[in-house]
């Protein structure tokens, strides 16, 4: 079975989200990034998982559900974090991020048995997910991140390495205000549609 990744920052004002920043303020902003980060880590803990693995920078709070393993992110660029993450991992994991509170627990029951990675690309040209059957550090490394291309260049990485690539849906990921209502309109149940509907009646 396979082990579940999140990796994310611990929501405090000021370090999370500041592209939300304006409209909103850091608080806000920092509360929309709890929020999404609950909705991930539920869509996970529902997921069939070996492990439930959070690769946290910062301190774990009271979002944090039971069931999940807590790892400290490396120091390094996202590219060094995102290799050191799949360096905790023996067998097929799946990696996504905190962005994407619309995620479900069936985009993250993946089978290994027809290909070697999962891919999921993101709208802004970066990727949600990735999956590896047999963890490899070294695919990650190098690799441009937060650029247009950031995602094309990792996916061909997978490639070059002879992978079967199984690409999963595009999702968006909440970076700006427009992201955050477009999100928000896909899963108008969870716990970040009740949050910035709440943030958006006080501004």
């Amino acid at each position: 079975m396979t082990t579940l990744l999140v990796i994310a920052k611990e929501p405090r004002p000021g370090r999370v989200k500041t592209r939300l920043c304006p409209p909103f303020t850091p608080e806000q902003a920092a509360a929309l990034a709890e929020a999404s980060l609950v909705d991930t880590l539920r869509a996970v803990a529902e997921a069939p998982a070996a492990r439930r693995v959070l690769v946290l920078d910062g301190r774990p709070g009271p979002w944090l559900p039971p069931g999940f393993e807590v790892v400290p992110q490396c120091g390094g660029g996202l590219d060094a974090r995102l290799a050191d993450a799949f360096a905790h991992c023996t067998g097929p994991a799946l990696l996504i991020g905190m962005d994407t509170p619309q995620v479900t627990p069936a985009l993250l029951t993946v089978d290994f048995g027809d290909c070697d990675a999962y891919f999921g690309p993101a709208e802004d040209g970066g990727f949600w997910a990735l999956g590896l059957a047999r963890p490899e550090p070294a695919l990650l490394r190098g690799v441009p991140m937060s650029s247009p291309d950031t995602g094309a260049v990792q996916r061909e990485r997978l490639v070059a390495a002879g992978l079967r690539v199984c690409d999963l849906p595009r999702l968006r990921d909440v970076d700006t205000a427009a992201d955050a209502h477009a999100v928000a309109a896909l899963a108008p149940h969870g716990a970040f549609a009740a949050r910035l509907a709440d943030c958006a009646s006080v501004r």
